[in-house]
């Protein structure tokens, strides 16, 4: 599974990934660090990524273009902590990954997570 980690996200957490067996890449190796969200969707949905945030805009583009592709996972923890928080992460991820592949959006909370199948 390719994730694409979102600007709001420190980048320690690809390496996080990448030991829990993703391939994921930070937001900053790949584009600037001011581009539009659009332009994040935009690259991963031609390079195949579910992009992982903390922002609210990523599904408010998906809900307004009723696109299946990019999948959005979104983390909604106060105080966010890789170290914390990179179990359950990792767990939603995995638990996920079927409807991640077809198109969802996962939102992962501090004790669960849920998923919304796409388009929304």
């Amino acid at each position: 599974m390719k994730i694409l980690i979102d600007m709001n996200l420190p980048p320690k957490l690809a390496d996080s990934l990448t030991k829990k067996g993703f391939e994921a890449v930070h937001w900053f190796r790949i584009g600037a660090a001011n581009a539009k969200d659009s332009e994040i969707m935009a690259y991963a949905h031609d390079n195949n990524y579910i992009v992982l945030t903390c922002d609210l805009d990523f599904n408010t583009i998906l809900s307004i273009t009723h696109n299946l592709k990019p999948s959005v996972a979104q983390i909604r923890t106060q105080g966010f902590n890789i170290a914390h928080d990179i179990e359950l992460i990792a767990l939603a991820l995995l638990q996920s990954a079927n409807e991640l592949e077809k198109g969802a959006i996962l939102t992962i909370d501090t004790k669960k997570f849920r998923l919304r199948l796409l388009p929304l």
